[in-house]
């Protein structure tokens, strides 16, 4: 009877290191296979544009390449000088590049700003907002990171400027500022065309299962007419057109037809009448007539969805298992692979696929990520589901950047409930992916590793 066990083993054991084998078993433990090389697959405009949509891509191209100076009205208080400064990984459109620009813009031209600690060379592109005001009321806003005093360039002279940062140190050491990274750009004219009752619906499928694995969710809503906003972190703004207005300001400090007023109005700061940037009435062409703001949204709403590849370690093989994985242990209940645009006044946007990997609901994520920032409906917990599209080629993940390991970005998606936050609603799809053998974990890496 030992001997008929021991065969019986031994033949067992022979089955499973060939199974093992044939799924591509890993040596060791997986490991995130990195930013992904060759093309970029992304920045180009939609296919099918007409010729007059192409040409507004283009100068909207041009505009958002562009970088800011004193004279056109940057700051008096900003983050950067540039939208492709925030958005060039892989290419513009994209997320934070690996080398951060705002290191150098911070004393460029003579500008007298001190370096944040949480601002570095080879980390992301960061804004920082304040949790609470001093009284303990709610902040939440974005604190501008520099300002032009001292800065003199071709477009303009700020050296009589004299305000000052804000205390970021004093902040960081009290616990109480919550970073952002950028967000792709890539297929946002897809998603901004996505129906309120596609996603409702999607919300809504596959309930139960869901709420075996604890998988809630809730759209965020326009306080105005109650329509599903979708675009940032906790799906706060309703469409490019805001995006690019609210970003111009907040961002790089340039007043516009949607945010005219200066956010810091000190008059020896102030190089460019404003708004800084409005409708030119009297451009020759449609182009010539468009807003800075107009071209930026224009440019996002016509930008391609990022291409796939199988340009991963592992292969097709490997991505092919783990995109099964990836729905069988729960992933896909937020991660939605697609949905579907309505009918389009722009037929390069109309009835398509979207591949984005994203349900554009909130869910609470528990207090690991936690930011304690309120935006429309959602709370300090709540996170809209970060489309996954283009993750191949992205450095930095989760909304803080705080790691460019996408394992470590997927294991930081659990966290237990305290007295201020409740469980994350991912902990038992992290749970499943946890108990997946390595080889599994691996094959699920270079899934993501390949979108």
């Amino acid at each position: 009877m030992r001997a008929i066990m021991s065969k019986l083993y031994l033949s067992f054991l022979g089955i499973v290191v060939f199974l093992g084998a044939q799924a591509g078993l890993a040596a060791g433990p997986a490991r995130d296979p990195g930013v992904r090389g060759g093309s970029p697959g992304a920045g180009a405009p939609l296919a099918g544009l007409s010729t007059d949509e192409q040409a507004y891509f283009q100068a909207g191209f041009d505009e958002f390449s562009e970088a800011e100076g004193v004279g056109d009205g940057l700051g008096p208080r900003f983050n950067l000088d540039g939208c492709a400064g925030c958005h060039s990984q892989p290419a513009i459109g994209g997320t934070a590049p690996a080398v951060n620009p705002q290191v150098m813009v911070a004393t460029a031209f003579g500008a007298r700003n001190v370096l944040p600690s949480f601002i570095t060379a080879n980390g992301p592109v960061r804004e920082a907002r304040f949790k609470f005001a001093r009284d303990g009321s709610r902040d939440g806003g974005v604190h501008a990171l520099f300002v032009v005093s001292g800065r003199t360039d071709s477009t303009g002279d700020a050296s009589a400027c004299n305000i000052t940062q804000d205390d970021f140190a004093g902040q960081v050491a009290r616990g109480n500022v919550s970073f952002r990274i950028p967000t792709p750009a890539f297929g946002s004219g897809l998603i901004e065309q996505i129906p309120d009752a596609a996603i409702v619906k999607n919300l809504a499928a596959f309930g139960d299962s869901k709420s075996r694995l604890g998988i809630g969710g809730r759209v965020n809503r326009s306080g105005n007419d109650g329509t599903i906003t979708r675009f940032g972190w906790k799906a706060q703004n309703k469409s490019l057109l805001i995006f690019s207005g609210e970003a111009y300001n907040v961002e790089m400090g340039v007043t516009n037809e949607l945010f005219q007023n200066e956010r810091d109005e000190t008059p020896a700061c102030l190089k460019a009448t404003h708004p800084n940037t409005i409708t030119n009435v009297s451009g020759a062409t449609g182009v010539e007539t468009e807003s800075a703001v107009g071209k930026f949204s224009l440019f996002m709403r016509f930008l391609a969805a990022p291409a796939r590849s199988s340009d991963t370690p592992g292969g097709s093989a490997s991505i092919g298992r783990g995109k099964q994985l990836f729905a069988n242990i729960g992933c896909a209940y937020c991660h939605s692979p697609t949905l579907r645009t309505a009918v389009s006044s722009v037929p390069a946007l109309s009835e398509k696929n979207v591949d984005l990997f994203s349900d554009l609901a909130l869910h609470r994520m528990g207090p690991r990520l936690a930011d304690s920032i309120q935006q429309g409906n959602a709370a300090g917990d709540e996170f809209r589901t970060a489309p996954l599209w283009g993750l191949g080629q992205r450095i930095f993940f989760l909304h803080d950047g705080r790691t460019s390991d996408l394992a470590q970005a997927i294991r930081a998606h659990a966290s237990d409930g305290t007295r201020d936050f409740a469980p994350s609603e991912a902990n038992r799809v992290i749970g499943n992916y946890l108990q997946l053998p390595d080889s599994s974990k691996q094959d699920l890496l270079n899934f993501l590793r390949s979108l």
